[in-house]
């Protein structure tokens, strides 16, 4: 099978993928980050009544059009608290910002626009029709359509839903993500490892990145080399209704990496195996039918680098969200070599130049299995195939591993 490209890999990859449909009612509380799966309509009017945006006095424009004007002040409206009388002519009420405007009334003047005088007030300025009055309705009216099917719920969403009045929503499902990680040599971090044994780190940096992006995660832990048990994994993850199965490691072509044959007896129909890209080469992407396969390698930079190229636009995808963005292009600190075939992801520090520039520097070692290097690096420095030296200095694509690094 020859290597596949990374752009065709992805495009093959996303072109089936079909947001989740499947919907779930939540308290606003727990709805940040979620997509409505239907219009939200709001359950009340705002503002209810005609409010005061200001501190001042509520009265009739037709009784102040003038400066000089001088009205009886016949009480008070404050938030929660309005006047219960009306207003008539050659009348004024006190009023608070919030509060209800009195009926009779039909503008508010600015408290530093009145002078105090025995009984009532002096109007020290003209009154426009309707100044500094907040409209019944002119937020919103109760049944409107305020947010969108579609819509991501953020602060300022939550905040308006809450004031719809509306206590839950209804969002679509996040994806269900099932981890699996596969060798004998494996063993959960707290352990102490024997021969031959190291610690299982993979899933954990894979779960975080899948529950970012959003999705749910189920954590299938550790499966030794044994073909039974990666069938009852798969299994278990298949009645779980897993929209996505990660396995990690397994994937290659030796006598221990079981992990595709055992998918594939189980009825798994492989799409494509083994990319044009370092590190990375060995992913392996197949479908049970609606549910997604991804196969990542063993090695904790390949499959955390299939993971950020794959796996989160495959789970942007599902749930009906925006693709994150991470390219963005910077200057090469040093020159970087020609390349071959294959597509390089090569970990890099950021800084800034002495005139302000960003600066892509790798680091010198580039081993898929150092994890330290990779928490140190800011972003993967994109190398396309083929591509031929890049002098210092020259614009250079990047992909951010903290998107927000460069804002």
């Amino acid at each position: 099978m020859n290597l596949l490209p990374v752009a065709e890999a992805l495009n093959r990859l996303l072109s089936r993928a079909k947001p989740v449909a499947a919907s779930e009612t939540l308290p606003l509380a727990e709805a940040e980050g979620r997509v409505l799966a239907v219009d939200l309509t709001a359950g009340l009017t705002q503002p209810p009544f005609n409010a005061s945006a200001m501190d001042g006095y509520a009265l009739r424009r037709e009784d102040a059009p003038e400066p000089g004007a001088e009205l009886k002040v016949i009480g008070t409206s404050s938030a929660g608290h309005g006047f219960e009388g009306s207003v008539s002519q050659g009348e004024a009420v006190r009023i608070f910002t919030g509060a209800p405007v009195p009926p009779g009334a039909d503008s508010v003047l600015l408290q530093e626009d009145a002078e105090k005088i025995e009984g009532g007030i002096r109007t020290n300025f003209p009154v426009r029709q309707g100044q500094h009055v907040r409209p019944r309705g002119q937020d919103f009216a109760e049944g409107e359509a305020v947010l969108s099917a579609g819509t991501v719920l953020d602060f300022s969403r939550l905040t308006v839903a809450a004031g719809m009045n509306r206590p839950d929503v209804e969002v679509l499902r996040r994806p269900l993500i099932a981890i699996l990680a596969t060798g004998d040599e494996l063993l959960p971090p707290g352990s102490t490892p024997g021969p031959s044994q190291i610690i299982a780190s993979n899933t954990f940096g894979i779960a975080a990145l899948a529950r970012k992006a959003g999705a749910d995660v189920l954590d299938l832990g550790i499966v030794p080399d044994d073909k039974a048990k990666i069938s009852g994994a798969i299994d278990t993850a298949r009645d779980a209704k897993a929209d996505v199965i990660v396995t990690l490691g397994g994937a290659s072509v030796g006598d221990h990496d079981l992990v595709q044959a055992t998918l594939i007896e189980a009825g798994m129909q492989l799409d494509f195996w083994r990319i044009a890209m370092r590190p990375g080469k060995p992913l392996m992407v197949g479908s049970f039918g609606e549910t997604h396969v991804l196969g990542l390698p063993g090695n904790p930079v390949s499959s955390l680098v299939c993971s950020l190229l794959f796996l989160e636009p495959l789970i942007r995808r599902l749930a009906s969200l925006p693709p994150v963005r991470r390219e963005a292009k910077v200057e090469a600190a040093v020159t970087l070599r020609a390349n071959d075939h294959r597509q390089d992801y090569i970990r890099a520090k950021l800084s800034k130049s002495a005139a302000g520039h960003w600066l892509a520097e790798p680091f010198g070692k580039q081993d898929s299995s150092m994890m330290k290097v990779f928490a140190e690096a800011d972003c993967l420095v994109i190398r396309p195939p083929h591509a031929p030296e890049l002098p210092a200095g020259a614009p250079c694509p990047v992909m951010l591993l903290r998107p927000d690094l460069l804002a």
